[in-house]
């Protein structure tokens, strides 16, 4: 079953081309990473694929649901995490969480539940009573996934789901992904860290300069470039021929080094 279907989907401001003709899609229970070079075009399809950015061209369908055609009922069955969340300082985690479930009229009881799980899950029980304004910037993005998962949504959109967080945070977040997806929800992200992507997902989509120029699993990429023993790095930098790119990924190996020691 198909949990995204992307048709001829296209964004244009002016005469610039931000996504061109895009045709992708994610299965129900896959684990996709979206990758690509800084402006190739991943925040601006993710945007149009939650319906924070209208497309120019082309439809977004989550689970069958036209995205711009029925909103309401697409939202339902999505949550997004943006790289730099926006939160309610004045709120503490706890009350954070509680909005979230209202609007999703999540019931008191499963809501209490599902809220103790994930902030014990993510280490954040001890702190739930605590002003979101005083969270370090780790904390904030793992108040922001708990917040997206309170409502079990059917696919979940992250954007550099790992940045800020401690090497002990980053290990839980993707053993929880896997196993939300062994559940059957679908996980659709974004990350420089290829190494995550590489070890994590069951398929890969490069994007560079609004189109996408490679699709499928770790082996079926090395077999598009003939290296059977390459990594994803490089097979990405091949791809991409990306300078800045290669530098940005070995000064965030540098950092998530340093943070591990």
């Amino acid at each position: 079953m198909q949990a995204i279907n992307i048709t001829n989907l296209s964004k244009t401001y002016g005469s610039y081309q931000a996504v061109k003709n895009l045709n992708l899609t994610v299965e129900k229970g896959e684990l996709f990473a979206f990758l690509g070079p800084n402006g190739a075009g991943k925040t601006t399809t993710i945007k149009m694929m939650t319906g924070l950015l209208e497309p120019t061209n082309g439809s977004i369908e989550i689970g069958g649901i036209n995205v711009w055609q029925s909103p309401i009922e697409a939202k339902k069955k999505i949550a997004y995490v943006p790289d730099q969340p926006n939160l309610y300082p004045k709120l503490t985690g706890w009350e954070f969480l509680q909005f979230i479930a209202s609007v999703f009229q999540i019931e008191e009881e499963v809501f209490k539940k599902r809220a103790d799980e994930l902030l014990r899950k993510y280490g954040l029980i001890d702190r739930s009573s605590e002003l979101i304004e005083g969270y370090s910037h780790g904390m904030k993005q793992k108040i922001a996934l708990c917040g997206a998962l309170i409502h079990n949504p059917d696919v979940l959109f992250l954007d550099e789901p790992t940045v800020g967080l401690d090497p002990k945070s980053a290990k839980t977040l993707k053993n929880h992904l896997r196993e939300i997806c062994n559940q059957g929800t679908t996980v659709f992200l974004t990350t420089h860290i290829l190494e995550i992507a590489e070890q994590m997902c069951d398929r890969v989509g490069i994007i560079r300069d609004g189109t996408v120029i490679a699709l499928g699993t770790i082996k079926e990429l090395r077999e598009l470039e003939g290296r059977s023993n390459a990594s994803l790095e490089d097979i990405f930098l091949e791809l991409t021929g990306d300078e800045e790119a290669k530098e940005l990924i070995q000064e965030l190996s540098k950092e998530e080094q340093g943070e591990s020691k």
